[in-house]
């Protein structure tokens, strides 16, 4: 089989979609796929990569860490032509997302989109969290749904999600998976002297892209409560981004500048050691559909503390594998729990940390990718075209075509949603 895919990330970009994206493909490889990745330029990306084919982009765009791709390239149309696939496989709605579905109807397979991320939630980068964007935001990629053959949830609440909103696309589940050979072997005390944190100290650790979305000034207020009660405590962050610098800000305006150890970007076996040094694992985010990185953690038994939102609920069972604390809970009750953690005998934590691990097993990156095998070969044989369609030039131009009024369909739809909500000021996809 063979898949074309694109991304409007990817590596070296490090986040959650990069990694989904890159993990997927190289595990598609080796289960004997052929897998060709659209993708656009990053600084510091390999030289001469296999699979991949690289469009020219902004980078940073409006201040976030992502990149915007630019016209594309004319000779990226025999590229496709010359892969000939038998499914492609979209991973945004916007920008490369379009090129998606207009590659797909030139060379008339199906194409599968996997929601990954709730657009409506990063309207800050571009506008302010005007709510009229976060609508049109959400109607588009509601909208783009719509237009692709099938649809991957990473998660079950974002299944929900889709179905809440009306979407009539068929919807699959499937988590984006981990190799646990990335996680499962880490080094706790190594990963500690790597980063001059004592070895007998309790630990409260948090990896991600540090950015508004991710809720971190919930985070650090709750992380400073709680090195103010446990002074036998300390708190390593991983990640880089817009919000690192208030983040250490404010521990070192509560006097904890020394107890909170700022690591930056970390990959491989340094993120591995990361992770096993880790005591529990803190998280706030309303944002996610899946929460990949809570998956990374228990892959290293670390338990986790968070708050109920969607994606994260489908990966931490209260109690068990960790606490999963409601929505509204305040910053003094997530610093309280975290110390109930750091109170709690050794036996107590080995029983978190082994049921950590007994859920990260079912997110093992080869279980993900068959599933996902098996999805991309029930869209295949649900949309096949008789081969003298598809060769004819003017049924192929009459589906181009068509195409680009979906896809103007959409976006006036959406436009329309943003602008003219129904009463509840939501968006409408019953027009």
């Amino acid at each position: 089989m063979k898949i074309l895919m694109f991304t409007n990330t990817y590596t070296p970009h490090v986040g959650g979609v990069a990694r989904s994206v890159s993990e997927l493909a190289a595990g598609l490889r080796r289960a004997g796929e052929e897998v060709l990745v659209i993708a656009p330029e990053f600084e510091n990306m390999p030289e001469n990569e296999a699979g991949v084919v690289r469009i020219p982009a902004v980078q940073n765009f409006a201040g976030s860490d992502f990149s915007v791709p630019l016209p594309l390239p004319r000779n990226l149309a025999s590229t496709i032509e010359d892969f000939a696939p038998d499914i492609i496989h979209s991973h945004h709605p916007f920008l490369l997302g379009d090129t998606a579905l207009r590659a797909a109807s030139t060379v008339d397979v199906p194409v599968v989109f996997t929601h990954h991320t709730r657009y409506e939630l990063y309207g800050h980068y571009v506008a302010q969290d005007s709510e009229m964007l976060k609508r049109l935001a959400l109607s588009l990629s509601l909208g783009y749904c719509d237009l692709c053959d099938g649809v991957i949830a990473p998660s079950q609440s974002i299944a929900d999600f889709l179905a809440d909103h009306d979407v009539r696309t068929p919807v699959a589940v499937v988590p984006t998976g981990v190799d646990g050979n990335c996680f499962e072997f880490g080094v706790g005390m190594r990963g500690r002297a790597a980063l001059s944190i004592p070895e007998d100290v309790f630990l409260v650790g948090h990896v991600g892209r540090l950015a508004p979305e991710k809720n971190l000034g919930f985070l650090v207020s709750a992380l400073v409560l709680f090195l103010e009660q446990n002074a036998h405590a300390h708190v390593l962050v991983v990640g880089g981004g817009a919000s690192r610098q208030t983040m250490e800000q404010t521990l070192k305006d509560a006097g904890m500048a020394d107890r909170a150890h700022f690591a930056g970007v970390l990959k491989g076996a340094a993120l591995a050691d990361a992770y096993a040094a880790m005591d529990v694992f803190a998280f706030s985010s309303f944002s996610e559909t899946q929460g990949l990185v809570l998956v990374e953690a228990m892959t290293a038994g670390c338990p986790v503390v968070a708050l109920d939102a969607p994606g994260v609920r489908d990966v931490v069972v209260d109690r068990s594998n960790g606490r999963l604390l409601p929505a509204d809970t305040d910053a003094a009750r997530f610093a309280a729990i975290l110390g109930v953690i750091a109170d709690a005998g050794d036996e107590s934590r080995q029983v978190m940390r082994q049921a950590a691990r007994k859920t990260a097993a079912g997110y093992a990156i080869d279980k993900t990718v068959a599933r996902t095998r098996v999805y991309y070969h029930r869209i295949i044989s649900e949309r096949r075209s008789p081969a003298d369609e598809t060769s004819s030039l003017w049924l192929r131009t009459r589906r181009s075509i068509a195409r680009e009024m979906d896809i103007l369909g959409n976006f006036a739809h959406a436009a329309a949603d943003a602008i003219l909500p129904d009463e509840e000021g939501t968006v409408d996809r019953d027009g």
